[in-house]
Order: C-alpha cells, then sequence, then structure tokens
C-alpha cells in the first residue's frame, strides 16, 4: 500500500479519477431529463462506461431522436476506445480474466495516464488506479445525478446542460495543435451547424464522422500520389539508388 500511494502515476490516476467522476452528476441529471429511468442511467454507466458516448446517446435522446441513431452517435465516439485497447493490450499484456477487466477499463483516462509514464511498472500502475478509480466513481455520481434529477429541476439552472460541451472541448482542445487538424475541424463542426435544422437529431454527428472521413481519405490519397520511389530497378531486377537531378 505504501508504494502505492508513493506512485507518482497512482497519485496521477487519484486526481484524474475525482475530476472525471464528478461529471457523473451532470451525466445522471441530464440522463433523467432525457426521459431514461434510473435503471437505465446506470445500465449505461456500467455497461458502456465512455463519457462521451453517453452524453451523446442522452442527446440525442432528449433531442427526439431515434434508438440507432443514438446508438449510432455512441458508437462513433467510442472507436478510439478500440484503438487504445490495442495500445494498451501490447504496453501491459494483461493474461486471462484481467484482459474482459481491461477492456472494460479502457478509456482516455486510464490510457493517458498509463502512457505517460516511462516505467513498466508504473504504467500498469497507472492504468488500473485511473481505470479502476474512474468507473467507482462515475457510477457513484451517475447515481446521485439520476436520483437528485427529478428534485433539481432544469438541468439548465444549474449549468448541467454545458459539462458534456465542456468536457468534450476539453478533450478536444489539446489535439489541435496545427492549422489541418483545426480547419478539420471547423469544416466538421460546420457541416453539423448546417444539418441541424434539415435532418433528424443524432443524424448531424454521424454526417461531421463522414465529412471528416471522406477528407482523411482524400487527403491519404494525395500524400501517396505524391510519393516517389527512392530506388529505381536495375535492367536485372535489383534496386539502385536514385540518381540526384543534375
Amino acid at each position: 500500500m505504501r508504494a502505492l500511494l508513493a506512485s507518482p502515476a497512482a497519485r496521477i490516476g487519484l486526481s484524474i479519477s475525482l475530476a472525471t467522476g464528478l461529471y457523473g452528476v451532470s451525466f445522471g441529471a441530464l440522463s433523467a431529463a432525457a426521459g431514461l429511468l434510473f435503471w437505465q442511467t446506470m445500465a449505461l454507466s456500467l455497461l458502456l462506461f465512455s463519457g462521451g458516448s453517453q452524453f451523446a446517446f442522452i442527446a440525442v435522446i432528449g433531442g427526439g431522436g431515434s434508438g440507432i441513431a443514438a446508438m449510432g452517435a455512441a458508437a462513433l465516439l467510442g472507436i478510439r476506445n478500440g484503438v487504445y485497447g490495442m495500445q494498451l493490450n501490447a504496453l501491459l499484456r494483461p493474461r486471462g480474466a484481467l484482459r474482459l477487466l481491461a477492456a472494460q477499463l479502457t478509456i482516455d483516462e486510464s490510457t493517458a495516464t498509463s502512457t505517460g509514464q516511462q516505467d513498466p511498472l508504473e504504467q500498469r500502475r497507472g492504468f488500473w488506479v485511473a481505470g479502476i478509480g474512474v468507473f467507482v466513481l462515475w457510477n457513484v455520481f451517475t447515481a446521485a445525478g439520476a436520483l437528485l434529477g427529478s428534485t433539481m429541476g432544469d438541468p439548465k439552472q444549474w449549468g448541467l446542460d454545458g459539462a458534456a460541451a465542456a468536457a468534450f472541448l476539453g478533450l478536444l482542445w489539446p489535439r489541435i495543435k496545427g492549422r489541418q487538424p483545426a480547419a478539420i475541424a471547423v469544416v466538421c463542426a460546420l457541416a453539423t451547424v448546417l444539418a441541424v435544422p434539415l435532418v433528424p437529431p443524432g443524424v448531424p454527428i454521424l454526417l461531421a464522422a463522414v465529412v471528416a472521413g471522406l477528407i482523411g481519405w482524400f487527403r491519404h490519397g494525395h500524400e501517396q500520389e505524391g510519393l516517389e520511389p527512392d530506388v529505381q530497378p536495375h535492367a536485372d531486377g535489383g534496386p539502385r539508388p536514385r540518381r540526384p537531378p543534375p
């Protein structure tokens, strides 16, 4: 226990757990306001356990969207967890039943805490402390928000309706470090805004994802066309270095 308390990764994981867990209050309250029952709200936190996907799900449901649109929006935001899982599986190499538990705990916070460490032991400590800590506190505060949701009145008067947007912005902002990512974000946001009055709730998020995918596909194609081979073949089929232009 002393070693765990003295661990830098464990301390970071605990602080992240508390900060992230508090968002569960807003999710619980907004889920209740969207019309979900207490057990439905808790099922989303216990089983889905991906804050961005959960907020997207209830946003679509609360806006009158269909269940399919809500699941589509949640799935799009949850794809990143699969990418995290491949990275962490190679990094931590969990075995047996721990692989299933690790898969459930693979979220932004546990991934960032783990990959931010250099020592393999600290990587494992950071992942498990952040993952378990966020899971426990997120569900505790989700239950509190769902139970208090009916007595708190309109979540907007408490500012809870902006918590989801603030959380998304906090996760997105550090990733926009260049002109191209910023331009893609602006184009996707514009596509979303233009689509809101024209399509059912939940569909604008799907359209924004399609736009981002198309931009990435065309960009990758142009980059591949611009590449030239570094070697040219000999007459016998063997490679030879390309001569510099005169």
